[in-house]
């Protein structure tokens, strides 16, 4: 029988936060975001996680996530290296970050051996949406592709734009996923396209991306062509150019390669992209725990 995988996404630093915000305690015992993410998965099905991080950052994930999670599921670590690059081409001096999360998920590629569910490791999903996924998997005899979507204005922060997929869908499947800066001011939600794009209004209850997918296990044929293409189409752009996940979905879908099953969700959104959200977060597992959806200790 073949893992069903969670891989999580936690190579970045959080600029924005100013530090390792995936390791920031928001339980009331310690947990973090990554702890509620893996426990969700593990009772929706899953039975292995995959971390993606920096090198330099390995002791510091395995004394802390590592510690707990390896006693309640296999635990593997992929290390997300600049250096990791399609032949022929080299790292430009000036280049400071990775490739963007395409690059990112490929570096999985050794440790993922079926179908498998990927996450950001600062983004809160549910328990539902896990369920989802695994439901998903029960049923996908096509090799579809899934994506999980949030309603725009459920996944807004108070304090700041945000990064969002916002998705256009028919018949419950994606036509177009554009990457965008989306915020609300005067409750009016706006989308400006990170391709430059003109900047459109979103309905509240536009679906948005949050970097919820479920990929078949064949999908590293499809990432390692796509990261071929990216880098060849960007050879002399190579200093700051990102491959996002979104943007590999949304060509592949022009290319009817796969189809993509959306799945909506009307949960909220939770997180710290700023500092300032933390206090939030940190109020809504307190209902939650009050609710029975978690326990006080979670992993005991």
């Amino acid at each position: 029988m073949q893992d069903l995988t969670l891989v999580i996404m936690a190579a970045g630093m959080g600029s924005r936060y100013g530090g390792l915000k995936q390791i920031e305690p928001v339980g009331p015992n310690g947990e973090f975001i990554i702890d509620y993410s893996i426990y969700d998965a593990k009772r929706a099905g899953f039975n292995k996680v995959v971390f993606i991080i920096k090198e330099e950052n390995y002791d510091l994930f395995r004394d802390t996530v590592g510690k707990r999670v390896e006693k309640h599921m296999k635990t593997e670590y992929a290390f997300q290296k600049m250096e990791d690059i399609p032949e022929g081409y080299s790292v430009p001096k000036e280049r400071t970050k990775p490739w963007g999360t395409v690059q990112a998920v490929l570096c999985t590629r050794e440790y993922v051996k079926g179908d498998f569910a990927i996450i950001n490791a600062d983004d809160f999903y549910g328990k539902e949406a896990y369920e989802g996924i695994e439901d998903f998997f029960q049923n996908n005899i096509n090799n579809e592709y899934l994506l999980i979507g949030y309603e725009a204005n459920n996944t807004l922060s108070e304090n700041g734009s945000t990064k969002r997929g916002v998705c256009e869908v028919k018949d419950g499947y994606l036509e177009k996923l554009l990457e965008s800066v989306v915020e609300k001011q005067n409750g009016i939600i706006t989308a400006k396209p990170i391709n430059g794009s003109p900047e459109f209004r979103l309905e509240q209850d536009n679906l948005v991306a949050m970097n919820m997918f479920g990929f078949p296990e064949n999908s590293f044929t499809y990432l390692e062509e796509g990261l071929k293409n990216f880098f060849y189409r960007n050879k002399d752009n190579l200093d700051k150019c990102e491959y996002l996940l979104s943007e590999f979905l949304d060509e592949y879908i022009g290319k009817k390669a796969f189809k993509i099953r959306v799945v909506p969700t009307v949960a909220k959104w939770l997180g710290v992209t700023y500092k300032e959200d933390k206090e939030e977060l940190i109020d809504e597992i307190n209902l939650l725990i009050k609710n029975g959806t978690y326990p006080n200790k979670l992993w005991e």
